[in-house]
């Protein structure tokens, strides 16, 4: 494999000329190189290397393990532990289910996405926040609840969105 690799525009670009280094996909394939069902753990170390899975990465470890790209493609889009676009710093998953929905939650999902002005399911340009929904944080007690990284936070109001993400800007 190159250790380098012409890209256009991917945020994670291995200098000035726009290449994505492919160093660290080659070590992750050389552990894995011969073994029978290797394609998880290899996104899984890919991902972990690279923030997410990138275009290039994808069609790289499908040469590489002579796989479909659209079977890989299936496997990733399957499991939601794999992502296809760049991750924020800071992982808001707001709690969406009967506690919370109750006490909640709706407004407080209006009040993120209208403070960093993306959707459920997006990341901000700076990368700064990735927001998702989720079904049960399991904190019932503490709805309408979200959760910042590892940190929950309960009690919430949609006034008190500003200063929490201020915490972790």
């Amino acid at each position: 494999m190159n250790s380098e690799k012409e890209t256009k525009g991917c945020c994670c670009g291995g200098g000035e000329a726009g290449k994505l280094a492919l160093d660290q996909l080659n070590v992750i394939l050389t552990k894995w190189q011969g073994v029978k069902g290797a394609l998880i753990p290899v996104l899984q170390e890919a991902q972990e290397a690279y923030g997410y899975l990138p275009r290039e990465i994808i069609q790289a470890i499908a040469v590489e393990l002579k796989i479909p790209v659209s079977q890989i493609y299936g496997v990733v889009t399957f499991y939601s532990q794999f992502h296809l676009n760049p991750r924020g710093k800071n992982i808001i998953r707001v709690c969406q289910g009967t506690a919370c929905h109750v006490r909640g939650a709706k407004a407080i999902l209006a009040a993120l996405e209208d403070k960093l002005q993306i959707k459920a399911g997006s990341t901000t340009p700076d990368l700064t926040f990735t927001l998702e929904t989720v079904a049960c944080i399991g904190a019932c007690g503490l709805a309408p609840v979200l959760m910042i990284n590892d940190d929950t936070h309960g009690r919430l109001t949609p006034d008190s969105i500003p200063k929490l993400l201020a915490q972790y800007a």
